[in-house]
């Protein structure tokens, strides 16, 4: 492949990634939530079981700091909250809420929905050809904005 075509590709994974993003958050809004696309990143690392401040940054590559940040977001807005961490007194746990499930809930549809075009342009086979090759390349992720 040449390097403008690799370009080429990176160009449109790249586009449908972020079309994709603003699709599920626009979706989420408009379920009457209050998000950024980094609250659905978060999101998939605190659920199921919750993850400390530090397994948070990690996910996300951002600093601890940035990390904290976030969380004091999520928690201030209902999404999330902060419980002692299991056999470590000075570590805490975050976990999402019912709301912060909720906020997944609506997540997921939204995500359904926005697949949903895909399926209108190309098809249920090809969607699902594409879901299958796409896995091939990175089956498991990650997924965390890059921003």
């Amino acid at each position: 492949m040449e390097n403008s075509e690799a370009m080429a590709l990176t160009a449109v994974l790249l586009a449908a990634a972020g079309d994709l993003t603003r699709r599920i958050n626009d979706g989420v809004e408009a379920r009457g939530f209050e998000v950024r696309p980094a609250y659905g990143f978060a999101f998939t690392r605190l659920a199921p079981d919750g993850a400390t401040v530090t397994d948070l940054a990690t996910h996300l590559g951002v600093t601890k700091q940035a990390a904290s940040q976030l969380v004091d977001e999520l928690v201030r807005k209902g999404y999330a909250e902060r419980r002692p961490y299991p056999g470590d007194a000075r570590a805490r746990l975050v976990v999402l809420t019912e709301r912060g499930w909720a906020c997944t809930r609506a997540a997921e549809e939204a995500a359904a929905d926005a697949v949903r075009a895909w399926v209108e342009v190309l098809g249920e086979g090809e969607v699902g050809v594409l879901r299958d090759r796409l896995a091939r390349i990175a089956p498991y992720g990650p997924i965390k904005p890059a921003w």
